[in-house]
């Protein structure tokens, strides 16, 4: 079973950059699409960016040209790249299967402010 730990999380200004990691425990990783997900205060958990077992990935309106994801299914990590970050993006960011979703992590939160 998979078990998700997410870290790379921070405070930044508008703009900023910042670099997620979510590393998998378990061993099914390199088998699965992996996802970043994002829930903010208030707001419904929703997911932002998908890649597959490859390189094919799919991204959120909301991300799309802002946000990169990769994985290196050697080290059972998935990577999220945030470029140009705003406000709404503050958020507690999580990475999971989408299509077998599993135990969720602890998280790990962005906050843009200025």
């Amino acid at each position: 079973q998979a078990q998700f730990v997410e870290s790379g999380g921070g405070s930044v200004q508008p703009g900023g950059s910042l670099r997620l990691s979510c590393t998998d425990s378990g061993s099914i990783f390199g088998g699965y699409v992996v996802g970043w997900y994002r829930q903010a205060p208030g707001k419904q958990r929703e997911l932002i960016a998908q890649i597959n077992t490859g390189t094919d990935t799919i991204y959120s309106d909301s991300v799309r040209g802002r946000f990169t994801i990769s994985r290196d299914n050697a080290k059972r990590t998935v990577y999220l790249q945030m470029n140009s970050l705003e406000l709404e993006d503050t958020a507690v960011y999580y990475c999971n299967f989408p299509y077998a979703l599993t135990s969720w992590g602890q998280g790990t939160q962005v906050t843009v402010s200025s």
